[in-house]
């Protein structure tokens, strides 16, 4: 199967490869969208939890004024001179009811008080006395959606007669009209009242929660777009509100990130002019590599080690040289471990770290057993970074300096301590000790030096620690594998 690389990469970038939707999509996808299919959902519930109660009770009251009206017509009956009543006395005692047939239950006995003739039409029953509101909210509905020419029999207790029952046939047709006019009306002036109130409902969360967060998003993506522009880095609000701290952590991470990538920028640059040294430098010390090797070989002690020493240091420059390039791209070469006898190590380090042309003395309390498993080199570029660093800054301290090296060995690693009496490394040096051009301690410092050193030595499962640092002196801790 072939595919679109153009496709590819959009999906890769977390990008949608269909075509945008029209229509509600937009709507749906977006915050003001949603706020406002939520306010609506909330209007119609509200507007339904006040509808069916209020005409659930308006054919309560409609049955209810039906039933009592009934039995002042049979009251009326009973007061008719002689206890007899005509058909035309009858038919308009009904009509003053609105009712087809009136009876009644007084004393267990079942009394038909008023009767028109026979009934053919389809008959409801509601009965007053039991029914709750669950049932008159679903009769009700039954009601709005009922045939015409329906009749209703309706059983009650009088207000005026407790303990009597009257029971009431009406047509459900007019109970039918007025609810559907109450309903328009409850209808009308409900949804009037609830747009009212879902449009300051919906301003008020558009304003307080959506207008901010559409702001947050929209600072993401143009500071996305272009990052290294100032002009893109969001402005908080000040609020004090959980949505002002995000802007705030944002602000702050944005500033974050253009930091690092002015860092890496600055870093391109220079291991471009790394390269360009790196070059000329490996000839240079070729040449000295010679005249080392010429040292090497004289007849005259002193000199001999002198140009040993100087052999095995233009090697070591010219190794650092060569991985240098290989450092900026990436990491450092992995440690190629031999057995480094690690008292020697320590000597060797302090007289090419210059200690003998300064007024520092130095204590190396290393026993002549204790054997490191370790690059050499790569443990001669630790200890160098923090002995030069110890003996430098106990430089620019007035009086002498001290320098010492002791170790112990825990759970299979040398736990070597380096020393000094200087005069302690500042707060600020403390908090970014091991991050590489921040760390310095030093005026005109690069801050490279532990962070080099510490990087060594996790490459050997070990690391580089500050143990304590004030006006006594500073102590470093470098964790290495024994052999």
């Amino acid at each position: 199967m072939v595919t679109d690389p153009d496709t590819d990469s959009r999906r890769r970038d977390g990008e949608d490869a269909r075509p945008p939707r029209r229509g509600v999509g937009p709507l749906i996808d977006s915050l003001p969208g949603q706020l406002l299919m939520v306010t609506l959902g909330l209007i119609a519930v509200g507007v339904a939890l006040v509808y069916f109660p209020a005409a659930a009770g308006f054919r309560h009251q409609w049955m209810s004024d039906r039933a009592e009206a009934a039995h002042l017509a049979a009251l009326a009956a009973d007061v008719a001179p002689g206890g007899a009543l005509g058909e035309d006395e009858v038919r308009a005692l009904l009509m003053g009811a609105d009712a087809v047939a009136v009876s009644r239950v007084r004393d267990g006995m079942n009394e038909l008080v008023l009767y028109s003739g026979p009934i053919g039409e389809a008959l409801v029953e509601s009965d007053l006395r039991t029914a709750g509101w669950p049932t008159h909210i679903r009769d009700t509905v039954e009601v709005l959606f009922a045939p015409p020419g329906r009749l209703l029999r309706i059983r009650a207790e009088p207000m005026g007669a407790p303990g009597e029952t009257i029971d009431v046939i009406v047509r459900e047709t007019p109970l039918r009209a007025e609810l559907h006019a109450f309903s328009r009306r409850l209808l009308l002036y409900a949804g009037i009242g609830s747009v009212l109130i879902g449009a300051a409902i919906y301003g008020a969360l558009f304003y307080l929660f959506v207008r901010p967060m559409r702001r947050l998003a929209s600072a993401m993506t143009r500071f996305r777009e272009d990052p290294a522009d100032p002009a893109r880095v969001i402005r908080p609000s000040g609020s004090r509100t959980e949505i002002g701290r995000a802007e705030a952590e944002l602000a702050r991470m944005q500033a974050d990130i253009r930091q690092a990538l002015q860092q890496r920028e600055r870093l391109a640059a220079l291991g471009g002019a790394v390269a360009k040294i790196n070059h000329d430098l490996r000839n240079v010390l070729a040449s000295a590599q010679l005249v080392s090797d010429r040292l090497a070989t004289e007849d005259d002690a002193r000199v001999r080690t002198m140009g040993e020493r100087l052999v095995r240091a233009v090697d070591r420059g010219i190794r650092l040289c060569e991985a240098t390039l290989q450092y900026g791209r990436a990491e450092e070469t992995p440690p190629v471990r031999a057995a480094v006898p690690a008292r020697a190590l320590l000597d060797e380090v302090v007289a090419d770290a210059g200690l003998s042309a300064t007024n520092v003395s130095w204590d190396n309390r290393l026993g002549e057993d204790l054997i490191l498993d370790a690059d050499p080199d790569q443990a001669h570029r630790i200890f160098l970074n923090l002995c030069r660093n110890a003996i430098q800054a106990m430089q620019e301290h007035d009086g002498p300096g001290a320098l010492s090296a002791d170790a112990r060995c825990e759970d299979g690693q040398a736990i070597i301590e380096i020393r000094d009496t200087g005069p302690g490394l500042p707060p600020k040096a403390r908090e970014r000790l091991f991050e590489a051009f921040s760390g310095s301690a030093r005026k005109g410092g690069t801050g490279l030096g532990l962070s080099i050193a510490r990087e060594l030595a996790r490459a050997h499962g070990g690391d580089v620690e500050l143990v304590e640092s004030g006006e006594a002196g500073t102590a470093f801790a470098v964790r290495l594998p024994v052999a």
